[in-house]
């Protein structure tokens, strides 16, 4: 069982930046792909991007340049980093933990980001 929590959210102005963080309790999150979601107000789930065990990164095509996501497993932890946020962001963001070549897979409760000036 792995147990997520995501922190870092909050109000910031068009323009700014954010670091979401997502810690993982238990042992193997090294083994576990890291993806992060976003949900707006009355929108579905989206990728916002997914880190691999080794590191590889792959973004939505509309965030590619402004988001990053970045891994610790040291610190049992994923990042998101969010540059020149638009209010276009506004959204819930989660991350999923998804253990490759199973169906296993964990979702945080999420952290609310508003971009509003």
């Amino acid at each position: 069982q792995v147990q997520l929590v995501e922190s870092g959210g909050g109000l910031v102005q068009p323009g700014g930046s954010l670091r979401l963080s997502c810690a993982a309790s238990g042992s193997f999150f090294r083994l576990y792909r890291m993806d992060w979601y976003r949900q707006a107000p009355g929108a579905q789930r989206e990728l916002v991007g997914t880190i691999d065990r080794g590191g590889s990164t792959n973004y939505a095509d509309s965030l590619k340049g402004r988001f990053t996501i970045s891994r610790d497993n040291a610190k049992n932890t994923a990042y998101l980093q969010m540059n020149s946020l638009k209010p276009e962001d506004t959204a819930v963001y989660y991350c999923n933990a998804n253990l490759p070549g199973t169906s296993t897979s964990y979702w945080g409760q999420g952290t609310q980001v508003t971009v509003s000036s």
